[in-house]
């Protein structure tokens, strides 16, 4: 168990920061129960941190010594292992728009895959299941754009659309009217009238 172990871990040590490994990406090296074992004792070592259910990253370490992943990196590297699409969710959205000042307390991010729960060091990111519009130009302005309204509901759209406007360069909105049939018929008629008059 104890060669397994450092193998994990040397393998591991040539993998770039952030990534995530999986029990699954280790068979190479030992059965499922021997490589599940010795990644939870590197976890509890804390030469690994354990991202969410079966995957686990590589600690940073600094001149200071090991950090944990940030949330951002945690949640990318299961995007990643799991082929899901993961995005940060409308209240966080909408903040990074400016329309709103609320600052989201909680760390929720929206999800292609199943809602769970998962923890980064100790605190706690909540993964929520969406219908697919919600995910749409994920990683693009407009794809921000398309959460924030989400979450402003029907009552805001069309006055923060008008804000979206101003704030997206043309390219941008242009997405965004282009992505409208795959709306739900509230918001696909919002930017409708905000690319038409």
């Amino acid at each position: 168990m104890q060669r397994l172990t450092s193998q994990i871990l040397s393998y591991a040590e040539q993998l770039p920061d952030g990534t995530a490994l999986s029990a699954k990406s280790l068979l190479h090296l030992g059965n499922r129960a021997a490589v599940d074992q010795a990644l939870s004792r590197l976890s509890e070592r804390g030469e690994l941190i354990r991202a969410g259910r079966g995957i686990y990253m590589k600690a940073i370490k600094t001149r200071f010594g090991t950090r944990p992943l940030t949330v951002e990196q945690a949640v990318e590297a299961v995007a990643h292992q799991r082929g899901e699409v993961i995005v940060s969710n409308g209240a966080a959205a909408a903040n990074a728009l400016g329309l709103t000042t609320q600052v989201p307390v909680r760390s929720i991010y929206l999800t292609s895959g199943r809602s769970r729960t998962m923890n980064v060091g100790s605190q706690k990111v909540e993964l929520k299941h969406v219908p697919r519009w919600q995910l749409s130009l994920a990683g693009r302005p407009a794809g921000v754009a398309v959460r924030a309204l989400a979450w402003l509901g029907p009552e805001r759209a069309e006055e923060a659309l008008l804000n979206i406007r101003r704030k997206l360069p043309p390219e941008a909105f242009n997405e965004l009217v282009a992505a409208a049939p795959q709306f739900p018929t509230w918001l696909a008629r919002s930017v409708g009238k905000a690319a038409h008059g």
